[in-house]
């Protein structure tokens, strides 16, 4: 079997598990990283979610596990959901194998995550905080841990977990491949890697600064009062599949699910508040058709894996300018084409400038016909309504300025 990942050393089981994937051409994480982590060296590498760095190095551990054994490979995640799509990922890579995946994480019960770790696992997908409470308890050790994954080691910064990860390191194995992924490298994160990694090999790919070329994506100035009105007829103009819905707060995004419930929408909720069985439930309905709309703060932005979603709607405007590109790089994944809607009110205006200033693009502003707008001096401003046609017909094809 003749395959672009069979050409990066892979095997063809690992193949045809990929080609069962709809996977076709390695994406650029996959083809630096796979090559490196099949060699046997640490390896740092710089992604953005998104990127397929879940297989860049889920593949390559995957054939030198070989068969079943011992509790091997260690993937320390910093959230239950990136977690969760790991392990779901290692599952369907090694489907061809008779590798045994698990997954430990909090705010759900001890009992089966006890049994598999005591049952005998290869690879295990965990959260720092409930993987050092099975430790202490004696469930499993990590004596015996040949692959260590370190993923989204800036999130982990951002949420206070590098003492765990530490911890966790210190009780692996001294010899052991090390693999470190982050989007970003600051001085903690740095002196994290050179404490953890031995002589590794760095490989980056480009920081996502602009919107995929899949997504056609605008403004919709709005007065604050109407936002959820022109919310729904936005939904009801358009023809849409699946629809991902981003507020800023958990409170906003349980009141505009509810709202939407009230309109005959079939809606799933995700933010931190939500337990674990929720989210699950909420991430899962949305996957298999049965809730056409989810409802989700910054939560849902990066690193899940929502296949197929036709539109991606803010209905806040993120404060962070680099969270409107993740956002909307939600939908039009794997070569299919999405639409990405953004409400603006006037207390939005700084925040949508900055977006265009971080894409190097003006964003076309659009007003939808047949909507009783109430005057605001959003309108009054033409760089506010109108983008040049030629930053319009770019933006469109979300190229680069």
């Amino acid at each position: 079997m003749d395959t672009a990942f069979t050409k990066l050393g892979l095997s063809d089981a690992l193949a045809f598990a990929v080609q069962e994937m709809s996977y076709i051409e390695p994406t650029p994480i996959q083809t630096k990283a796979i090559p490196l982590v099949l060699a046997g060296g640490d390896v740092i590498g710089s992604a953005q979610t998104g990127t397929g760095k879940t297989a860049a190095f889920a593949l390559p551990i995957i054939q030198r596990l070989g068969g079943h054994g011992a509790m091997r490979c260690l993937i320390l995640e910093p959230t239950r959901e990136l977690a969760l799509q790991v392990e779901e990922a290692f599952q369907k890579f090694a489907k061809f194998t008779d590798l045994r995946v698990t997954i430990v994480y909090g705010g759900v019960g001890y009992g089966k995550q006890t049994e598999d770790l005591r049952r005998g696992m290869d690879i295990l997908a965990a959260t720092p905080g409930r993987l050092l409470d099975h430790i202490e308890q004696g469930n499993c050790s990590l004596d015996k841990i040949d692959i260590l994954v370190l993923d989204e080691v800036d999130r982990m910064l951002d949420m206070g977990f590098l003492p765990d990860v530490r911890r966790i390191v210190q009780k692996c194995a001294k010899q052991r491949q090390t693999l470190f992924f982050t989007a970003t490298l600051p001085p903690e994160i740095e002196q994290l890697a050179s404490w953890a990694l031995h002589n590794p090999t760095r490989v980056a790919v480009d920081r996502v600064s602009s919107p995929a070329e899949t997504i056609a994506h605008a403004f919709y100035p709005v007065v604050a009062s109407q936002k959820f009105d022109l919310l729904q007829l936005l939904l009801d103009k358009t023809e849409f599949k699946s629809v991902l819905i981003f507020c800023r707060t958990r409170m906003g995004a349980d009141r505009i699910a509810a709202r939407l419930k009230t309109k005959g929408h079939t809606v799933g909720v995700m933010h931190s508040d939500r337990n674990q069985r929720e989210r699950v439930e909420a991430l899962e309905g949305f996957k298999s058709g049965r809730f056409e709309m989810l409802v989700a703060t910054d939560i849902a932005a990066r690193g899940l894996d929502i296949a197929g979603v036709s539109h991606v709607i803010n209905y806040d405007v993120p404060e962070n300018a680099e969270d409107y590109v993740h956002r909307i790089g939600r939908t039009g994944r794997a070569h299919h084409s999405g639409d990405a809607f953004t409400l603006v009110t006037e207390d939005d205006v700084r925040d949508a400038r900055s977006i265009e200033r971080f894409i190097g693009a003006a964003i076309e502003r659009k007003k939808v016909e047949g909507f009783p707008y109430i005057y605001s001096a959003l309108f009054d401003e033409k760089t506010q309504l109108e983008a040049a046609p030629k930053a319009a017909s770019r933006l469109h094809r979300g190229v680069r300025r």
